[in-house]
């Protein structure tokens, strides 16, 4: 009688212990440099970190920090040092380090970031991921933003020639090789810089999805506005993992994660950037700013004075080892038939 409550006893307590494992929560750190109410946080991030704990089942949550773990040009070495266990950035924050994400950030690829993003994520998975360029951590995701614009608190921009001499802020990437083309004195500063050098009149404009305006309330230091249809430029970001941290979780909470990431993350990331978009479109009106579509005349004299860049990013990425005129080929394909 006493084996046999023994061994139930032994079992119970086994069983327990399974339940115990099976329910253990594991919380993963993102580092996040965004303001709380800003669109990436509002409609990527923190939605994306909800999807998780859902896919889960409850077993892994993601605890975006108040402050982050470091300045955004840091943020790919922060998962990559495992100094936080997520996070997120833009590719152009660190010049020269990535070559073949900057396919998606070419001229004229399109006015949709759902459709950009989900065939950036496809394009990556076939072609660029081979680079090896995110050693060191787990991607789960890469978006595109809106196509970005003109603004400027000078003057009206109605043809290319009106930007020359202008100190225009980017981030990075190919945006510096358009700045480049254009004559432009460019400044590569993070996204949330942008108020402070306009105030101060250390810069005279900036290069910006429409989003961005309404988040950063830019509306207040520029005036003019010039709209160009499919973007002057676009820019690359990443979503990512330290590969310490993916490889202590389960295959099962693996699997969890990436199936809200991945393409699905590219679709919630470009939803939220289209909504913002619009947001920081109503922003402009409600203010006032001067704004204009670019005319059939600047857009010929802009396709004309930016004719050679894609054919040097295709040639980066062949550096890399990558077919880039292959990966551009189908990533316009795709962001086309989505």
């Amino acid at each position: 009688m006493n084996k046999i409550l023994a061994t139930i006893i032994g079992l119970s307590a086994a069983l327990m212990l399974m339940i115990s494992v099976a329910n253990a929560k594991t919380t993963l750190r993102l580092s996040s440099w965004i303001p709380p109410k800003h669109a990436i946080a509002t409609d990527m991030i923190f939605p994306w970190a909800k999807k998780v704990e859902k896919a889960s089942n409850g077993r892994i949550k993601v605890n975006i920090l108040k402050k982050a773990l470091g300045k955004p040009p840091a943020a790919f070495d922060l998962a990559k040092d495992g100094i936080a266990d997520i996070s997120w950035g833009v590719h152009g924050y660190t010049p020269g380090r990535f070559v073949v994400t900057q396919l998606v950030e070419l001229p004229f690829l399109g006015d949709d970031s759902e459709a950009l993003s989900v065939a950036y994520w496809r394009v990556h998975q076939k072609y660029l991921a081979a680079a090896n360029e995110h050693s060191g951590v787990k991607v789960l995701g890469l978006m595109a933003h809106g196509p970005g614009h003109i603004y400027n608190s000078k003057r009206a921009i109605n043809m290319p020639g009106d930007l020359e001499g202008l100190k225009i802020r980017v981030g990075g990437g190919v945006v510096s090789d358009v700045g480049k083309a254009l004559n432009i004195v460019t400044m590569l500063k993070p996204a949330t810089k942008s108020y402070e050098i306009l105030s101060r009149g250390v810069a005279d404009g900036i290069f910006f999805p429409k989003e961005a305006i309404g988040s950063f309330k830019l509306t207040k230091v520029l005036k003019y506005a010039t709209f160009i249809p499919g973007g002057l430029y676009n820019t690359s970001f990443f979503l990512v993992m330290s590969e310490k941290s993916w490889n202590k979780l389960s295959a099962q909470d693996q699997q969890a994660i990436m199936s809200v990431s991945g393409e699905e993350f590219a679709k919630l990331a470009g939803k939220g950037w289209n909504k913002a978009d619009r947001d920081g479109l109503a922003a402009m009106i409600a203010d006032g700013m001067s704004m204009q579509t670019a005319s059939s005349a600047m857009m010929s004299s802009l396709r004309k004075k930016l004719s050679d860049i894609e054919e040097k990013v295709v040639a980066r990425a062949k550096s890399k080892g990558i077919d880039g005129a292959a990966a551009l080929k189908m990533l316009r394909a795709e962001a086309a038939s989505y």
